[in-house]
């Protein structure tokens, strides 16, 4: 049996300096404090965690890996963290200050290292587990410490001890998971964000232990620390005044030619760069570092997207994604379209295709028709509540490197698209390359298949991106005919011809045994990670 938990005998251990051996003030207000300062430093430490998945989402995508890496390192640091902390016990007030000094200055600049390892050392991966170890460390060594530190103001049992201490730990990090995507993230960016959190940490997690347990400290060590938690401050608000200029420089080295644009909305960061040569201006849009377009041959992939569906039934047009608006401009050369309706999530997309100069200049000024229905939400919601029917659907969304847009290219979304589609409708959908991902282009090709529609896929040449595919279908028994529509308007690049040989694939490129992709399974994620990192 269990013994009975006897009081604790009074505190008999010896102060850490030269005062006395407990704080100045009342001990309901200094265990106030210290509780305070726990909200605060689990608050900081949730910022720091959220902010490395994010910006591995960013940055390398597959939001779940990088959760995983960022998690499971963390929590096994906080362990030895812990341990590690038992033989500071015994000062605990100085250790305190130092574990926390230590933590506000490598979490608030670790998304600046981290941006700086993927901008210019390649190193990402390795430098996101050595940070996040780090981080995971010191905020381990706090619970034992803050738990030696209450029980220096006022003994008492174990148990009650630690459910303070867990419930101000616990709300705290409730407050810094909701801080992060609703206040940091959009108010200051990542890198700023970050900085700004490790200066709340500092004076959270320095000051006022240091003044609370001031008695407790050497004169010699209480300067010590003082000068230490200004300097750490000093590295912080010096960084947040530098990383305007360090982020530009960070992103100016993973493209090729001169940012013209860069924003980060709530879903992803875009950005335009634009090259000015002996050539064509090259214009090309990435969002989250994937290119999406190059002004140069933006056009064979759009006309190959968009008129083999149009030679069906296209009186009603629904297009999902395409948020720079270069599909929809091909879909409104036809004049017998009736209605085109776009969904796009992020609605500074749709900002910067309406309004700035160089890609409504590309798009034709396509939102202005009066045609043209724009809806912002996510396509997925917004298809499993739709009441109506569609002629024609184009699924144009960026590449299913990621869970989130994984769920785009799945059995599920096609049974929703397929529902959608009026009486002799057809759907085509962006597919990837079979020549780079042959296993992501087939698994889309056969998940297609497996919601219920009679597919044709074909391939075109698009310099910027290599080979690329696309997948047309129908729910009829019958695949649909590849051909082009009798009142097609001009074309750049595609014609009959080009469109016969579309349907070839070599036979290094044929067919592969791949599994489908659904909500449950996202296979497309384990498809598109293996294979666009091979390539």
């Amino acid at each position: 049996m269990d013994q009975a938990v006897r009081p604790t005998a009074p505190d008999t251990s010896p102060p850490e300096g030269d005062g006395p051996g407990r704080p100045r003030v009342p001990a309901r207000a200094a265990r106030a404090l210290v509780l305070a300062a726990v909200f605060a430093c689990a608050a900081c430490g949730l910022v720091y965690e959220l902010a490395l998945v994010a910006l591995g989402s960013y940055l390398v995508g597959n939001s779940v890996t990088q959760a995983s890496i960022v998690l499971s390192v963390m929590v096994f640091a906080m362990g030895i963290g812990s341990l590690l902390a038992k033989p500071l016990q015994g000062r605990p007030v100085v250790a305190f200050a130092v574990v926390e000094g230590a933590l506000a200055l490598i979490g608030g600049v670790s998304v600046l290292v981290l941006y700086a390892a993927f901008a210019w050392l390649d190193l990402y991966v390795p430098a996101l587990v050595v940070v996040a170890f780090a981080v995971g460390a010191l905020i381990g060594a706090e619970i034992p410490l803050l738990m030696t530190l209450l029980q220096r103001i006022r003994k008492q049992d174990a148990g009650s001890a630690v459910a303070d201490l867990f419930a101000a730990d616990y709300v705290g990090a409730l407050i810094g998971g909701l801080a992060f995507p609703f206040l940091l993230l959009p108010a200051f960016g990542h890198i700023r964000g970050a900085l700004l959190v490790g200066a709340v940490n500092a004076v959270a997690g320095m000051a006022v232990v240091l003044w609370l347990f001031r008695g407790q400290v050497g004169r010699v060590a209480r300067i010590a620390l003082g000068l230490g938690m200004v300097a750490v401050l000093a590295v912080l608000g010096g960084t947040y005044a530098l990383a305007d200029g360090f982020e530009v420089s960070a992103r100016q080295a993973l493209y090729a030619d001169p940012i013209a644009l860069s924003k980060r909305t709530r879903y992803q960061e875009i950005v335009i760069t634009r090259q000015a040569g002996p050539g064509p201006s090259d214009l090309r849009l990435f969002l989250n570092g994937d290119l999406q377009f190059s002004s140069v041959d933006e056009y064979r992939y759009h006309e190959s997207l968009v008129h083999p569906l149009m030679s069906g039934p296209h009186g009603r047009v629904l297009i999902l994604g395409g948020g720079d608006g270069l599909a929809l401009r091909e879909v409104l050369r036809y004049k017998n379209v009736q209605s085109a309706t776009l969904v796009e999530l992020d609605p500074e997309m749709i900002h910067l295709a309406r309004t700035y100069g160089p890609l409504v200049s590309l798009n034709r000024h396509a939102f202005e028709d009066p045609r043209a229905r724009v809806v912002t939400a996510d396509a997925f919601s917004w298809l499993r509540g739709l009441d109506q029917q569609y002629d024609a659907v184009i699924v144009d969304m960026p590449d299913p490197d990621d869970v989130s847009t994984a769920k785009l290219y799945s059995v599920e979304f096609y049974g929703m698209v397929k529902r959608a589609l009026a009486p002799g409708g057809r759907m085509v959908v962006q597919s990837g390359s079979p020549f780079f991902a042959p296993k992501s282009f087939w698994s889309i090709q056969k998940s297609i298949a497996a919601a219920g529609f009679a597919t044709v896929p074909y391939h075109v040449d698009v310099p910027s991106f290599g080979d690329w595919g696309y997948v047309l279908a129908s729910p009829a028994k019958r695949p649909p005919a590849l051909g082009l529509a009798p009142g097609v308007p001009d074309l750049r690049f595609l014609d009959a011809a080009v469109l016969q040989a579309s349907a070839v694939f070599p036979k290094d490129r044929r067919g592969r045994d791949v599994g489908v992709n659904t909500l449950v399974h996202p296979r497309l994620v384990e498809y598109e990670g293996e294979e666009w990192k091979n390539s």
